[in-house]
């Protein structure tokens, strides 16, 4: 396997046509993709925080993407973090749905956090709580939090 540099616009369209359950994003820091045999078997986009908070020292995986190639998706997490560290950020960050194992995560030393939220709880004022009957069905529920830190957890 391969490491490379891969565009947004070509990220999002590798989402677009394997992902089972997100969409193509808007935004990010910095796309990373995986090649076997000169042929891309996955992306991986990283952003800002979803949240809102640490917008400017965490980083976050907001798609990960792959074939099914095997150690496709455990070698992105760890070139993500790889690439994190490198660019000065703190900490790096992922959701994955309930039902996930997080097998990947956990092969390249993530850690898990805790569950999220239900969909829109956070959210308050003019933005108000998500509506919910605008969020696909299996999206709904909560997600498990893993992160990794970029540097000394004491510094935190």
């Amino acid at each position: 396997m391969k490491l490379v540099h891969i565009e947004l616009g070509e990220a999002n369209a590798f989402v677009a046509r394997l992902h089972r359950h997100h969409k193509p994003v808007t935004g990010h820091r910095f796309s990373l993709a995986v090649e076997s045999g000169g042929v891309t078997v996955g992306v991986c986009i990283v952003g800002r925080p979803v949240g809102g908070s640490h917008q400017y020292d965490w980083l976050e995986v907001t798609r990960l993407c792959t074939d099914g190639s095997p150690n496709a998706c455990s070698f992105l997490y760890g070139a993500a973090v790889r690439a994190g560290k490198a660019l000065g950020y703190a900490r790096i960050q992922t959701y994955i749905l309930e039902e996930e194992t997080g097998v990947s995560l956990k092969a390249s030393g993530w850690k898990f956090e805790r569950m999220s939220h239900p969909t829109g709880r956070h959210r308050k004022g003019p933005n108000g709580p998500a509506d919910e009957s605008k969020v696909a069905e299996h999206l709904r529920g909560l997600k498990q939090l893993w992160y990794r830190p970029l540097v000394d957890e004491l510094l935190l």
